[in-house]
């Protein structure tokens, strides 16, 4: 089975995230204006959205298309469902 998702590009755009959390913190830390970390903070969240984003998609041109043209169409769509459910939990 193929994989679902670009792991190079989805651990590249995580590593990127992790450095927005950290620079957040020292924000904290430097005590900085609570408008420019909130502002930080939306760009962390609208970065793990567009991962989150990114990981669906493949899952559907990848994982869905291949469990439909396998016949497996019962559990495909529940597992599409499962993930719907989670990425809607991440908005």
């Amino acid at each position: 089975m193929r994989q679902c998702i670009d792991v190079e590009a989805v651990t590249k755009r995580l590593k990127r995230i992790e450095g927005q959390i950290r620079g957040i913190s020292k924000m904290v830390e430097d005590d900085k204006p609570c408008e420019d970390i909130l502002v930080q903070i939306g760009a962390a969240k609208a970065a793990l959205h567009k991962t989150g984003q990114t990981i669906l998609e493949g899952h559907l041109h990848h994982c869905v298309l291949d469990g439909v043209r396998g016949g497996n169409e019962e559990e495909t769509l529940k597992k599409l469902t499962t993930a719907i459910e989670q990425f809607s939990r991440i908005v």
